[in-house]
């Protein structure tokens, strides 16, 4: 675990920020309401963690996930390998405290020991917090355009 070391009334300091591998699972076990959108599935746990291209940064306050932040990195035939952000979440009694940036640091981070060229992650234009997170961390915004699908539709005719 990556820990800070200090003192537990600095909060957010004190917290476990660290990188989940696959003998890790037992951490998700206890997770605070609103760090992921839905219960954490013990199968799809199992597989997003048997996978190396699939990371997840987790940060663990008194035996209890109380952020997380996952990614992907990819490569291209021509380009250098890459670190996709995909989501970040932090519960509400955890907010303000620093740990989304710690979370995405951690990636960052784990990214760059990958060999990854660079990372990357959309939000919302409205998303004040989260734009104030990547800014914060270095981050520079850029413009794009998300299309969506979903699969389980039926394909256009």
């Amino acid at each position: 675990m990556t820990r800070s070391g200090a003192d537990p009334s600095e909060g957010a300091a004190a917290t476990d920020v660290r990188i989940v591998g696959e003998g890790d699972r037992h951490l998700l076990r206890s997770v605070a309401e609103g760090v992921f959108d839905r219960p954490v599935d013990d199968t799809l746990l199992a597989e997003f963690l048997g996978d190396p291209r699939h990371h997840l940064a987790v940060a663990v306050d008194d035996d209890t996930v109380v952020g997380m932040a996952s990614a992907l990195h990819y490569i291209h035939p021509d380009k250098p390998a890459e670190l996709w952000i995909n989501e970040v979440g932090v519960a509400d009694a955890a907010r303000a405290r620093g740990l989304g940036g710690r979370l995405v640091q951690a990636l960052l981070d784990h990214g760059r020991l990958l060999g990854c060229g660079g990372a990357w992650v959309l939000t919302e234009p409205d998303n004040e917090a989260a734009r104030a997170l990547y800014t914060g961390r270095g981050g520079r915004p850029q413009s794009a355009v998300l299309f969506e699908w979903s699969l389980a539709d039926a394909p256009p005719t």
